[in-house]
């Protein structure tokens, strides 16, 4: 029997979406706001779904301290309060849209969860505006 669980954490983080390829005009056109030079800020939410069989020694798919403290230590430590363009490696040369957010922050995670437990990312920019990874 399978069976999903998700932890929702959230984390505070500024970025600019930039492509260093196009001049300031065509940046403007397609990133709008998003392309202010002084960056600007999201209050992300993050809900991380692991899907697979329950354990019937534990009664867990996976223990959700476990599971906070990892999203904890590998996520939050690294992206919660930064300028994502300036403050981490991971968005040094990677336009960090929510799209691109959600597959760090995924690959991050698959590294240090058992690869028969099914992992989605689902990340909210705002509360209207949100992405699934994978699809």
């Amino acid at each position: 029997m399978r069976i999903s669980i998700f932890r929702k954490e959230h984390f505070n983080a500024a970025h600019r979406l930039h492509n260093p390829d196009w001049d300031e005009k065509t940046n403007a056109k397609v990133f709008g706001k998003c392309n202010n030079p002084n960056y600007h800020g999201h209050n992300y939410d993050l809900i991380v779904k692991l899907t697979g069989e329950i354990d019937p020694k534990t009664g867990y798919v996976y223990d959700m301290k476990v599971l906070s403290d990892l999203i904890k230590e590998k996520v939050l430590k690294k992206f919660d309060h930064k300028n994502l363009n300036l403050d981490t490696e991971e968005f040094k040369n990677l336009n960090p849209t929510a799209e691109n957010i959600a597959v760090v922050i995924y690959t991050i995670l698959r590294k240090e969860i058992d690869k028969a437990l099914d992992l989605k990312i689902k990340l909210y920019e705002t509360e209207r505006n949100f992405v699934e990874y994978p699809a």
